[in-house]
């Protein structure tokens, strides 16, 4: 009789050392699944997670390609990026490195399975209610380069998600992020400061980081059933008036009393106004349920504030333009 046996998972999560691979590995170590987290540590002092780990830089092709040879995996997670329309805009050059040109050699140099992180900021601008086949505005140099990313990858097994914008906790190793709308406001409440909203009727898709992270494991694991495209992810559509009363109702929840909350007509310098149709993810027969929402994300911060476990929330490492600033040769 003969054994077929079945080939294992075997992932590589690069860009895994941060703010969305803190909870990829987390639960990729949860369903007990062999992964090699591949980061050059641009905004970690270390790694410290039990995992297994290589430091590398996806500019260094060689060792890249050697990794992929030698590990052959199943699937890889391409986490790696600069993130963030100001960190983008630092040095375009270098952006365009990281976040294009890394992927077109990816999409040159591996025939396995690819979850690939877009952005929904590639629709830019929008008063419909946005989906994968809605025209493309971006208004950012990250934006860009994303879009042009998904153009290497088309025709590539890929899975390419299209995120709103992330908030919350991540895991417990790897670092917060407060340049997040979310996070931003949230900070800013646990340090007595008045919740100023400008405009407010922008509109954005939110998700909260662990909820993102499930959608993409699910997504690069073998047993899979979803199939390669373009997917909207978010959990809610919301304008930014909004997100502000929902972090004023969190701060209630964790201090017991109301903070100032101010809107102004003033313009917004971000001009991004979009909302994310995410029927095409949310029908698939094994899509993630996206449970965590707006409020309940800024009291994980808020706690985490009150509670002095964040030495310095305004030190640059928390902020990716302010660090890249800091940084930049």
């Amino acid at each position: 009789m003969i054994h077929t046996i079945k080939k294992m998972d075997k992932i590589l999560v690069v860009g895994g050392a941060g703010f969305l691979g803190g909870t990829i590995t987390d639960i990729l170590k949860s369903k007990n699944k062999e992964f090699l987290v591949y980061d050059n540590l641009l905004y970690e002092r270390d790694y410290r997670k039990p995992a297994n780990f290589m430091f590398g830089d996806i500019t260094d092709t060689k060792l890249l390609k050697k990794i992929i040879d030698e590990y052959q995996p199943t699937s890889i997670i391409w986490l790696a990026a600069l993130v963030g329309d100001g960190a983008c805009q630092v040095n375009p050059q270098i952006t365009i490195k990281l976040n294009q040109e890394s992927v077109k050699w990816l999409s040159e140099n591996y025939d396995g399975k690819i979850v690939f992180l877009s952005t929904c900021s590639v629709y830019g601008k929008g008063d419909q209610l946005l989906n994968e086949n809605s025209p493309k505005n971006p208004q950012s140099l990250y934006a860009i380069t994303k879009l042009k990313s998904e153009e290497y990858l088309k025709d590539k097994d890929s899975v390419i998600f299209r995120l709103g914008t992330l908030f919350g906790i991540s895991d417990y190793h790897s670092r917060i992020r407060f340049d997040l709308v979310v996070n931003i406001l949230s900070l800013k409440a646990m340090r007595g400061e008045p919740l100023s909203v400008f405009g407010g009727e922008q509109w954005r898709p939110l998700l909260h980081v662990r909820d993102a992270a499930k959608a993409i494991v699910s997504a690069s694991l073998k047993e899979s059933s979803i199939p390669k495209g373009v997917y909207n992810l978010a959990q809610k559509n919301m304008t930014i008036k909004e997100v502000a009363e929902q972090i004023a109702l969190a701060y209630r929840d964790i201090e017991n009393k109301d903070i100032e909350t101010n809107f102004t007509e003033l313009p917004f310098e971000d001009q991004r106004n979009y909302r994310a149709d995410t029927a095409k993810y949310d029908s698939l027969e094994n899509s993630e349920k996206f449970e965590i929402t707006v409020r309940e994300g800024a009291k994980e911060i808020m706690k985490l504030v009150k509670e002095g476990r964040v030495k310095d929330p305004l030190d640059s490492n928390f902020h990716n333009e302010k660090f890249v600033k800091e940084n930049s040769d």
